[in-house]
């Protein structure tokens, strides 16, 4: 298998790949001028941009792969074209070299991997989102797990984030449908936040203990970090045992085991949105692991989130109000004032404007968030994927939404992610409105 060499850090060389790319856009954007208006036309226009800005992303390396997978998973930040080609980054990372392996320990503790472990596997087991993992034997501890950062990664940060903008700008100098820039800049700034946090392994790893101690659950296993051997960019943890989910349904597990770990998985999620607070912000099926009696491991707690008080009970007030049956004069009151106490819609936009043209922009993805609170028990077989925002209700979403706020990305990033991981289970769970305070949103009668 081939391996990665350090990603480019010359500012002047990432740059000129972004350069290119913004001309390249540009260029696409003024053939696609001239050719006869349809849908197909269209996709293929999306799809070309898509490439174009997945290739300079794939160029640069570093932080921009990891920023190309989170605005692929972004609902409505970008056209359902240009998130296809973006969510090719999910499969793009290589292995690091030996030689780049000791780099970082020597850097990080002054000796080489070997004379801290009495085993290290020099092979890499695990991709993490911005590294790869390692089993290693070490005294007192037995097995462990080690989490190596690829070198370089920290220093591209800032110039990355400035490069994906620019190619943003890039994308909005075209006719493709894009929210207001205001709303782009909000959602690039929790990106940037959110990469700050990620690469800092110390923090990742105070993170895995405040989940370990507060969030423990039965049928839910996290490992301990072990500070002697973690530094910044070194994560030194217990192993989990368990199969990641396509070898786990390799096994055939029986319905029952699947709805049990479905299960652990539901009520653990509402317990850390509604109940503490904060969430692991990053559900992508690599990041669980499932034993045979169907409890799940957790893993990589670099990407987490804090969600403010105010934040979950507009959540729960907004989704409480769609549940309620669409023909409730209240309901579309009760969803506006919401979003407008949690800064999403313009202060304002007005009732009636809201349920001529917001509602129906929104309608579909409403309706996909709230589906498993619709009914007792929910069969996750059936969930659909996100709907796709047609051009056309992607610039109301421009006009009428103020900006994202500060928890969205995060938050919409972990909501889709267990969707997805509970419908490749094909679990049937027992939902349960989310609760604030004790007080949970209605339900319809299934």
């Amino acid at each position: 298998m081939a391996s990665a060499d350090a990603p480019r850090t010359s500012r002047l060389a990432r740059s000129a790949i972004t350069g290119v790319a913004a001309a390249r856009i540009g260029a696409a954007h003024l053939g696609h001028r001239l050719r006869a208006p349809s849908p197909q036309a269209q996709a293929e226009h999306e799809a070309a941009v898509g490439r174009i800005l997945f290739g300079a992303l794939g160029q640069l390396r570093g932080t921009a792969l990891k920023v190309s997978q989170v605005l692929s998973m972004h609902p409505t930040l970008l056209p359902e074209g240009v998130r296809h080609e973006l969510a090719r980054a999910q499969h793009q990372a290589l292995p690091l070299n030996r030689a780049l392996v000791g780099r970082v320990f020597r850097q990080a503790f002054g000796q080489e991997p070997e004379a801290l472990f009495t085993h290290f596997e020099p092979t890499a087991f695990a991709a993490a989102s911005l590294g790869q993992v390692h089993r290693a034997q070490l005294p007192g501890h037995g097995l462990v797990a080690v989490k190596v950062q690829y070198p370089g990664i920290a220093a591209t940060i800032a110039s990355d984030m400035q490069l994906v903008r620019t190619a943003l700008r890039a994308l909005a100098r075209t006719d493709l449908p894009l929210p207001a820039d205001s709303v782009v800049d909000s959602v690039m700034d929790e990106i940037e936040a959110t990469l700050l946090r990620e690469v800092d392994y110390l923090q990742e790893a105070e993170q895995l203990q405040w989940f370990a101690t507060h969030a423990a659950m039965p049928g839910m296993a996290m490992a301990q970090p072990i500070a002697s051997h973690t530094r910044a960019q070194v994560l030194t943890q217990q192993y989990l045992p368990g199969l990641h989910l396509d070898a786990w349904l390799a096994t055939k597990p029986a319905q029952a085991l699947r709805n049990q770990a479905g299960q652990h998985l539901w009520d653990w999620f509402m317990h850390c949105i509604f109940g503490l607070g904060r969430v692991h912000a990053d559900p992508h099926p690599g990041n669980f692991l499932f034993a045979a009696d169907g409890s799940v491991g957790v893993l990589d707690f670099g990407c987490t989130r804090s969600l403010s008080e105010g934040f979950r009970v507009q959540v729960a007030q907004a989704w409480s109000a769609l549940l309620r049956p669409a023909t409730d004069p209240l309901r579309d009151a009760l969803v506006l004032q919401a979003y407008q106490a949690m800064g999403l819609g313009r202060p304002e936009l007005s009732l009636a404007t809201y349920t001529s043209e917001l509602a129906p922009a929104l309608a579909g993805m409403q309706a996909w968030q709230i589906e498993p609170f619709t009914q007792p028990v929910f069969d996750f077989s059936t969930k659909q994927p996100p709907p796709i925002t047609p051009p056309e209700h992607q610039r109301v979403l421009g006009q009428h939404l103020a900006q994202v706020p500060g928890e969205m990305p995060a938050f919409e990033r972990m909501w889709m992610g267990l969707m997805h991981l509970l419908s490749l289970l094909g679990a049937r769970v027992h939902t349960h409105a989310p609760r604030i305070q004790g007080k949970a949103p209605e339900r319809n009668s299934p």
